[in-house]
């Protein structure tokens, strides 16, 4: 079991690498492979489309044909993304950028299930701490990810950033080792034939709402800033290696917590955990509110990603008690399909929201959203009660 926590988290680490690179270099690239500065954050936005693309289906297919299959198919997918990204960018084609970015994405949405893969390789009294720690595979991409960007950025001359994208090759092939040693359960017939309640009683739940509403706004919000967060930077006049440390410190605040997010939601409780993300959020946006130097940027990337550790690692743990084992494929799909589209929304807005209204209307616009869970995650709680 401990092996293959161990080999899951580093999976999630070398995915959230290229994601990490990607969060870092997309909206500069977007930014100089088209005209119309608005359409920057595109490709990130295609990214997250892609995984919501793939989130319910890469689930139904892997209760058909098991996890390995299911997180092979996407690697897959992601050697022909990082491919295209990477001769797109040494061709200037914008458009074949937003093509590979989709299919980073499209993997994504596979590679989205190691936290729940790690669910069904520990016994039900490890569970939240499986999950925790293979979320914390992610402190992996807090140093290679945008350090490796600011280091390859020139490794091909006068194509900014391609080197990069080649690079994440190996990453990818490094995946696909990790996985083929990873022993994953067989599936009961049971629970691979069963078809348990219908998703709609299930969805009704007010486990579910809340376990989905809480994960979902809590990685909305965490996008919405984490995206324009270069842009805001670039237009203040700030180099890139810092812009890099920023988003690097904000991985580092996602992921670090996780070795003890577990044990936290063990000791207090899911939902106090998720009402302390929560609470920590809402501290991000006053930070950046506050003012807009290099501290403040840092410090409110690195509350941002504590705020969202709590809320999407607290969210997950919250849904396993929304379904049965049979229910398990079509529900994991549906949380994981609602939280991509919110994802995809926020990434998609947060160029066109940061060129026309700025970085001040950005993060006002999340308060309301964040009040709203904090209200919800607290009648959750009071009802239990």
């Amino acid at each position: 079991m401990k092996r293959n926590v161990f080999l899951l988290a580093m999976c999630q680490g070398l995915m959230l690498t290229a994601t990490s690179l990607l969060l870092s270099t997309s909206a500069l690239i977007g930014a100089r492979l088209t005209e119309d500065q608005t359409f920057a954050t595109v490709p990130l936005a295609l990214q997250f489309f892609g995984m919501m693309l793939a989130s319910f289906s890469a689930s139904m297919i892997m209760k058909k044909v098991g996890r390995r299959s299911g997180f092979l198919i996407g690697l897959f997918i992601a050697l022909f993304g990082v491919t295209l990204s990477g001769t797109a960018i040494v061709q200037g084609s914008f458009i074949g950028y937003c093509a590979g970015s989709l299919m980073m994405g499209i993997f994504n949405g596979f590679g989205a299930y190691y936290r729940f893969a790690a669910v069904e390789v520990a016994p039900p009294n490890f569970r939240a701490r499986a999950i925790s720690y293979v979320m914390a595979g992610g402190i992996v991409a807090a140093f290679i990810g945008p350090n490796f960007a600011a280091i390859s950025r020139d490794w091909i001359a006068g194509a900014e950033f391609a080197g990069s994208y080649y690079g994440l090759i190996t990453v990818y092939l490094l995946s696909i080792i990790c996985i083929s040693f990873i022993h994953f359960p067989q599936q009961s017939f049971e629970s691979s034939n069963q078809v348990g309640r219908p998703l709609r009683q299930i969805i009704r739940q007010p486990v579910f709402f809340v376990a989905v509403f809480g994960a979902l706004v809590g990685y909305g919000v965490m996008n919405l800033i984490m995206s324009s967060t270069p842009l805001a930077m670039d237009a203040c006049g700030f180099a890139f290696g810092q812009t890099a440390q920023v988003i690097q410190w904000h991985v580092v605040g996602m992921f670090l917590p996780s070795f003890f997010t577990g044990n936290l939601i063990d000791r207090f409780g899911v939902l106090n955990i998720m009402i302390i993300g929560a609470v920590v959020m809402l501290l991000t946006l006053a930070v950046n509110l506050h003012g807009i130097t290099y501290a403040h940027f840092i410090v409110a990337l690195i509350l941002l990603g504590i705020g969202w550790n709590f809320l999407f690692v607290g969210g997950t743990a919250l849904l396993t008690e929304a379904y049965e084992l049979s229910e398990r494929s079509k529900t994991q799909g549906i949380n994981d399909f609602m939280i991509a589209t919110a994802v995809t929304f926020t990434a998609l807005s947060s160029g066109y929201l940061n060129f026309t209204f700025g970085w001040t209307t950005i993060n006002l616009t999340a308060i309301p959203v964040i009040l709203l869970v904090l209200c919800a995650l607290i009648w959750l709680k009071v009802k239990r009660n």
